[in-house]
């Protein structure tokens, strides 16, 4: 997810900020802007709520590619979910109460962060 992907990023950019005497620290310009944009679309900011949002998605056996798509773009509705993520509902991996019920969770997770 971008958050996760932030925070390595963000702890990174500290540790060459402390070597900013050493010429080969040098912070490349991919490396700025890798980092503002996931700032920018980071919908998490707290590490401890990027932790348990990577909870809530993962204890809900999702794969790799659907924990990022809703985490990154965090669908507020099961139908928005659904239409992001059709795969959630092949083979009866989630009913529509299972992924309203991980809805909610990731809200409370933002709502509290």
């Amino acid at each position: 997810m971008n958050a996760e992907v932030s925070l390595v990023l963000q702890r990174k950019y500290e540790q060459l900020q402390q070597l900013a005497d050493d010429p080969s620290a040098q912070i490349s310009q991919v490396f700025e802007k890798s980092l503002q944009y996931v700032r920018r679309f980071s919908r998490y900011q707290n590490p401890d709520a990027v932790k348990q949002v990577r909870e809530v998605l993962t204890r809900n056996q999702l794969h790799e590619f659907e924990v990022c798509v809703i985490g990154n773009l965090c669908p507020e509705t099961v139908e928005e979910a659904k239409a992001l993520v059709p795969s959630i509902t092949k083979r009866g991996r989630m009913d529509d109460e299972k992924i309203e019920t991980m809805l909610t969770d990731l809200a409370t997770i933002k709502k509290f962060e």
